[in-house]
């Protein structure tokens, strides 16, 4: 029997490797990458570090992990990082800047997750015994919870500059900067020419199995690698799953045009259903995040009813949910998840 038709939107970390990622990872050469032996790891690094325009880059197991290890490196107990209320750093790492790197977290408003130059230079502390030292800003772009929405580059280069002028540490949580990349138009490497050091991700929307790559200067990036061998990252023979990244670089980017294509899709018929509400200026990327305004559907119902129908979405609040298009999703899939809203809210 043909098995039954879902149509997944939790996540675009859901994707499975399509056959020709299949092919290169069994053709992969391996090495043991921890000895710096493994040739498709260093192709894979070499690759990502000329588009984001860095010297050097590190292939760690995880987005988790990448974002940590930047902190742990350049930073000491009870230093204070500087984010937006939102982010995937404080909100989605299981506390990891505290657990692992004894990092205090301010946490700044900003306007659909876009912090603003005047707000991150108004909350670096001055140099006094009684206070934490600032030392990181972190960005998202996207980010996530706040719909996929973009940093615009001009906000960037005047972050850059606060974070210079005060001697801060900018890293960028670059897990979808690929979709901000295709939406905008902005080279990677002049979005990587702001930053001290990038995390860019491989398995989401570019549909590898695995894996998240940590990117710097020569120097931070050889002290990247001690702090991936502290958190229990170092991996051998890993050229099976970084011939999948080099695979994903090289065929998958251009093709997120897609995705944000069919997002825009659902994004605006969502908006049109009675008891549902979409922010349509938050729609610039692939995530659709829906509020449901019927008080007598909770979210945990809307995506339990959704899934009787094959569809799939996740709660992000009592009343919020998200929707993710990815490569696994096509025109018509997101057809069949407009009907099957619509059936929900008995349109």
């Amino acid at each position: 029997m043909p098995e039954e038709k879902f149509v997944d939107l939790r996540s675009d970390t859901v994707t499975r490797p399509s056959p020709g990622m299949r092919k290169v990872i069994s053709e992969a050469v391996v090495g043991d990458d921890v000895l710096g032996d493994d040739p498709t790891v260093k192709q894979l690094e070499e690759i990502a570090a000329k588009l984001l325009g860095k010297e050097a880059a590190v292939y760690v197991p995880s987005g988790t992990m990448s974002n940590q290890i930047a902190l742990f490196t350049v930073s000491q107990r009870g230093d204070e990082i500087l984010c937006e209320t939102g982010c995937h750093i404080v909100n989605y790492e299981a506390g990891a800047p505290a657990a692992l790197s004894s990092l205090l977290v301010n946490l700044l408003p900003g306007d659909k997750g876009v912090l603003s130059a005047e707000t991150i230079e108004a909350n670096i502390r001055p140099i006094n015994i009684h206070y934490p030292i600032t030392k990181i800003v972190a960005l998202e772009n996207t980010n996530n919870r706040a719909g996929g929405t973009i940093y615009p580059i001009d906000t960037i280069a005047e972050i850059a500059e606060v974070a210079q002028k005060n001697k801060l540490w900018l890293h960028l949580d670059g897990a979808r900067l690929w979709n901000a990349h295709i939406a905008t138009g902005v080279p990677l490497d002049k979005y990587g020419s702001y930053f001290d050091s990038i995390s860019v991700c491989l398995s989401k929307g570019l549909g590898a199995p695995i894996g998240s790559i940590l990117l710097g200067s020569a120097e931070f990036i050889e002290k990247a690698r001690r702090s991936r061998k502290i958190f229990g990252g170092g991996m051998r023979q890993v050229g099976i799953l970084a011939a999948a990244g080099i695979y994903a670089l090289e065929n998958n980017i251009g093709r997120l045009a897609y995705d944000h294509m069919n997002a825009k899709y659902l994004g605006d018929q969502f908006s049109k259903i009675n008891g549902l509400s979409v922010d349509l200026e938050t729609v610039q990327t692939n995530i659709v995040i829906v509020d449901i305004e019927n008080e007598k559907m909770t979210a945990d119902e809307f995506i339990d009813q959704l899934a009787s129908h094959n569809v799939r979405c996740i709660k992000f609040s009592p009343q919020r949910v998200r929707f993710v298009t990815h490569l696994d999703v096509s025109e018509d899939d997101c057809k069949m998840a407009v009907e099957a809203v619509k059936r929900v809210m008995k349109v």
